[in-house]
């Protein structure tokens, strides 16, 4: 099913990493709108620059995003391929050439509709639902943005939005194509199988010295034995200075009286509320409604407490906490709108107050719980407070430490003993190492750490089983370690692995018996049909594989049916030959939900087809010009 898509699978991801590209946040409007001299741009799009700048932060993106996915060991040179840096060099000229498309058809995003946009971003909502104005800020701030550049890059991507949008909404597919694909998927066959295994062969092949010995020289990595290294090897951290380090009484009780607030909750408090929605600019006679019903809800509720959540329930017009019976939970002070706030942190426990206006409307609060500020025993935090001052002492004594260990493993390159002794660290033994970390192996551990591999193995660690230099494996993580025995690569003797290969000899002579008796009986077949020895018959179409292979289903479809019986062989890997005998085609059951569904999905590819082809022709429009030499350019300080 839809195999222009299968076929034009490199087309498609293209389309889709520029319709999803994330936001250039970090570049700011006018570095995309920037001219540069030409020595320092990667490329020109409609005469305005790609700069290195530019350039080095996209691929430092790109960095970010592959260890998010892959981790912290995630290989940064794999981004200095040229395929690498020309897709992402690629990108770029597609955001430039659709930012200079957007300016001329002068699109533009309203302060509302960018404020809307603002206001519904996840994870910006205080617990009353308003937005959060200072995590906003902070959240920006940790990536060296002010809510103004924020604002414009945001403006910019809602911009180029509506443009591929207006390209993607005017996208069609031809209803006929969509029903010949849906009549293809459910297209019906009757099949029975007829196996040609080649175990059942086996007793036929004759394996001679000579054929056992031509394997054996041929396949020679089947029978080697990979190199491996006995190493060991010292940790420098953090955690192994702290655990060097004795810490008194004294020390703890002045570091608890120090940093008693940190050991200190604030008054928290528990509130319902009803809230009737009242907005600011509403008409007189609308505010006198609803006032007038917020008196009557605060009379209830005063006349009898134990209403409340009942009222809460029936009345409140907040979603959020109606159904919990205007419950609001705990919360700490400033954590509220201003009035609100106040009007809870001035009831005692029990208490309803007054009609409270916000800017969501008027609110009726009943103050259900209070907990009080309170500070932990110095007893209860003592465990913690010991290994914090072990940490602290531990960072600042690290540096230090780290220079002697760096200097001592380079100064005495034969042993690891003399950095053990002066720094306290244990030496540990690590065996059977290969070249390459172990797949589905946590990088954490040493023997699967590629830095530590790399340099293990490298020429003057084998050779001469000198220290490695000092490498940091992780923050504030040093180490070094030595090749203590050291097996190259070899390969198993022939009477070894003899069995092996006469098994193995075996099997491949029997495969190509199974296949040359199979392929006779298909062309027999196709002369004359002959049903014995086929199995019952199944039914399969593309929706409906049966218990079938990927493999023996797609040549089941594919198969001329324009005379039946067909027939049609396949061979298996490891396993034989299959013939198959398509006796029945019938045009299956439409599923009017599916077809709908693929007609859809037929309609998206193509409106991402029509986007791809929008913005290739804009990238020829805007006359591009790549710098080659910048773009080849290794990476350097300011590049992963």
């Amino acid at each position: 099913m839809f195999e222009y898509i299968r076929t034009h699978k490199r087309i498609m991801q293209g389309v889709l990493l520029v319709i999803i590209f994330p936001s250039f946040a970090l570049f700011g409007v006018d570095s995309f709108l920037r001219s540069r001299d030409a020595n320092t741009s990667v490329a020109t799009v409609a005469g305005q620059a790609v700069s290195q700048q530019e350039f080095d932060q996209a691929l430092r993106n790109q960095l970010d995003r592959l260890k998010q996915a892959y981790g912290p060991d995630f290989d940064a040179q794999m981004l200095n391929t040229p395929e690498a840096r020309k897709g992402i060099l690629d990108d770029l000229i597609a955001r430039k050439a659709l930012i200079v498309e957007a300016a001329k058809t002068k699109l533009t995003v309203t302060d509302q509709a960018l404020q809307a946009n603002i206001l519904e971003t996840p994870g910006l909502k205080k617990p009353d639902n308003s937005f959060d104005t200072e995590r906003y800020k902070s959240l920006l701030a940790m990536q060296n943005m002010t809510p103004a550049m924020y604002e414009s890059s945001l403006r910019q991507d809602l911009v180029l939005q509506q443009l591929i949008g207006s390209i993607q909404n005017t996208a069609i597919s031809p209803k006929t194509v969509a029903e010949r694909i849906a009549s293809i998927s459910e297209q019906e066959r009757d099949v029975q199988l007829l196996n040609f295994k080649a175990k059942d062969f086996a007793s036929e092949v004759k394996v001679s010295e000579q054929m056992m010995r031509a394997y054996y020289d041929k396949n020679p990595k089947q029978f080697e034995i990979p190199e491996i290294v006995n190493a060991e090897y010292v940790v420098l951290s953090n955690d192994a200075l702290a655990a060097q380090i004795v810490v008194s009484d004294a020390e703890v009780a002045g570091h608890y009286e120090q940093n008693k607030t940190n050991y200190t909750t604030d008054e928290l408090r528990r509130a319902s509320h009803i809230l009737l929605n009242l907005k600011k600019d509403a008409p007189e006679s609308e505010a006198r409604a609803v006032k007038a019903k917020a008196e009557a809800l605060l009379a209830q509720v005063r006349k009898d407490p134990t209403q409340f959540a009942k009222l809460a329930k029936e009345n409140s017009q907040d979603p959020g906490s109606a159904e919990r019976g205007g419950d609001l939970d705990f919360f700490a002070r400033g954590s509220m709108e201003k009035n609100f706030d106040e009007a809870a942190f001035k009831l005692k426990e029990g208490e309803i107050s007054s009609l409270v206006q916000t800017a969501y409307g008027i609110h009726i609060i009943q103050l259900t719980s209070i907990k009080p500020k309170a500070v932990k025993p110095l007893e209860e935090v003592k465990a913690q407070l010991v290994a914090d001052i072990k940490k602290q002492k531990a960072s600042k004594a690290y540096a230090e430490a780290a220079e002697v260990f760096t200097n001592t493993v380079y100064e005495q390159s034969d042993s690891l003993q003399a950095v053990a002794d002066k720094l306290k660290l244990k030496i540990e033994k690590v065996s059977n190492l290969n070249r390459q970390p172990i797949p589905g192996m946590p990088a954490t551990m040493i023997a699967n750490n590629t830095k530590f591999l790399t340099a293990i193995f490298s020429e003057d660690a084998l050779k001469k089983k000198n220290n490695i230099e000092a490498i940091e494996i992780a923050p504030n993580t040093l180490l070094s370690g030595r090749v203590v025995e050291y097996k190259p690569a070899s390969k198993r003797p022939f009477d070894e692995v003899k069995a092996v290969i006469q098994a193995r000899v075996t099997e491949t002579e029997a495969l190509a018996l199974a296949k040359k008796t199979g392929e006779a009986k298909l062309q027999a077949l196709k002369t004359a049909d002959n049903a014995a020895g086929f199995s019952e018959v199944k039914t399969v179409s593309r929706l409906k594989k049966a218990d079938f292979s990927n493999e023996s289903l797609l040549a089941i479809v594919k198969a001329d049916v324009q005379k039946l019986p067909a027939f049609v062989g396949i061979d298996v890997p490891g396993i034989g030959y299959e013939i198959y005998r398509i006796s029945k085609v019938a045009s299956g059951t439409p599923d009017s939900a599916r077809r709908a569904s693929e007609a859809q999905q037929l309609e998206n590819a193509t409106a991402q087809q029509d986007v791809y082809s929008y913005i290739e022709a804009l990238k020829k429009k805007a006359k591009v010009e790549i710098n080659s030499a910048a773009l080849n350019r290794k990476a350097g300080t300011n590049a992963p």
